[in-house]
């Protein structure tokens, strides 16, 4: 559904020092502490001395939903460009200063924000962070840069029109938001793509990229009071508002389908799901234990018994909780044989009617959070996983002692709650059910051509 964070400037060689430093080790989850500049931007602050090694994680509070109609894509192209030179450096030399510092910087465009992260060796933060600044607020769009990655997404969106599970995802969203911008393609496609340029790209920095809704997360090696001035020099000359204009809030179509996209296959991709709830909704800690029994990543779910352990249909099947700004969903995945879809798709929609007329048991109850409780920390088992975290919890609104507060609150839920949470989200006559394959038999399915009709 959401759009991969554009990968860049990731370093090729790095001396054996950086490069240990640089990996993907765990960062001491210390207190949070908010840290205010003497400009008025706030970060949340992990200090963490342990390594020479700093990671910050950002966001501005709008994303691809907000690209407008015929300039779908607008958001993922203009970050896929941010790291392909700024002020006085060109493409080459911006990336040449990033590499020769070992620093990794990361922009990522998504439905309903702009995100990035940037990670650096400590003696190396203030020039990092002079180079994030330019990134922000003199990127250049130079011409040969702008077709290069012009051309880059194009082939991507190309090369998705292969794919069974993009287009699956595709058509899903387009029929679950048909009226909203939800439902639009946030990559773009071909034409829209087509439509873009330099003045829309300057356009969308200049209007996106503001203080009034930018969240940040720092983890490392970093004092309160190295880290008030790095804040001012990187981000204290941004526009104190963004531009006007907003996402509606909404909800997807509350009526079940099943879609075929027949394409020569052997397997089958299919995404199933319905309404879900968003991240501040009262219950969401009891629906979060719910989809953790019903098709969670603990591999002990209902669905994972179902369909993989005892019929072997498929590797991996699972749903999720998708809270998104302005709507919700519960989504789910699984792959298998043409032959075997339809056997498939009835386990699904068996499980979802059992879990809406039974709930869990108890024991099911107690591994669930059990599970949700102790994997917590292995998610965030580096300074840029913790950074990204810190940005969440802000967006998100859930407290600077979120992380202390959380395994309470899930301990908190009782069978009931999730009873009466799985009979409020759950109906199998409401899973919106996309196909892309080639099965024997569908019966019921509404065909559909690839680009989605």
């Amino acid at each position: 559904m959401s759009p991969k964070a554009c990968l860049r400037s990731i370093l090729a060689a790095l001396i054996p020092l950086a490069a240990l430093v640089l990996g993907a080790l765990p960062a001491t989850a210390g207190t949070v502490t908010s840290v205010k500049s003497s400009s008025g931007i706030e970060a949340w602050l992990i200090e963490d001395h342990s390594l020479p090694l700093i990671a910050i994680g950002f966001s501005f509070g709008s994303g691809a939903a907000l690209d407008p109609k015929g300039k779908e894509g607008l958001a993922n192209f203009a970050v896929s460009l941010l790291d392909e030179g700024a002020g006085d450096l060109d493409s080459e030399a911006y990336k040449a200063r990033l590499e020769e510092l070992s620093i990794r910087l990361e922009f990522g465009a998504y439905l309903d924000s702009t995100a990035g992260s940037m990670r650096t060796l400590s003696a190396n933060a203030d020039a990092a962070f002079d180079l994030l600044h330019l990134a922000l607020t003199r990127p250049r769009f130079d011409a040969e840069a702008v077709e290069r990655v012009r051309g880059e997404i194009v082939s991507d969106l190309q090369e998705a029109l292969q794919d069974p599970g993009t287009i699956g995802s595709r058509i899903f969203w387009r029929t679950a938001f048909p009226d909203h911008a939800y439902g639009r393609r946030s990559r773009g496609t071909l034409a829209s793509l087509a439509s873009i340029d330099a003045a829309d790209l300057r356009r969308f920095v200049s209007e996106r990229f503001a203080r009034d809704r930018l969240k940040i997360g720092v983890v490392g090696d970093v004092t309160p009071e190295r880290l008030r001035a790095l804040l001012d020099r990187t981000f204290g000359d941004l526009p104190a508002n963004s531009a006007p204009g907003g996402v509606a809030d909404t909800a997807a179509v509350d009526a079940g389908a099943l879609y075929l996209v027949k394409v020569p296959v052997p397997q089958s991709a299919v995404i199933f799901g319905e309404r879900g709830l968003k991240r501040d909704d009262p219950d969401w800690y009891a629906a979060a234990l719910m989809n953790e029994i019903l098709g969670g990543s603990g591999l002990n779910s209902r669905l994972t018994a179902a369909v993989r352990d005892k019929r072997g249909l498929a590797y991996s099947v699972y749903s999720e909780l998708d809270p998104l700004r302005h709507a919700g969903l519960i989504v789910g995945r699984v792959a298998t044989r043409n032959d075997r879809v339809a056997e498939a798709i009835d386990l699904v929609r068996t499980e979802w009617q059992r879990m809406r007329e039974e709930g869990p048991t108890e024991a099911e109850l107690a591994a669930a959070k059990s599970y949700t409780i102790g994997s917590f920390a292995a998610g965030y088992d580096s300074t840029s996983r913790l950074a990204s975290l810190l940005v969440s919890m802000q967006v998100e609104n859930l407290g600077i002692d979120y992380m202390t507060r959380r395994a309470e609150l899930l301990q908190k839920v009782t069978l009931e709650d999730v009873r009466r949470v799985a009979r409020r989200l759950l109906d199998p006559q409401r899973l919106r059910i996309v196909v892309v394959g080639n099965p024997p038999s569908l019966p019921g399915a509404q065909d559909l051509p690839p680009d989605g009709g």
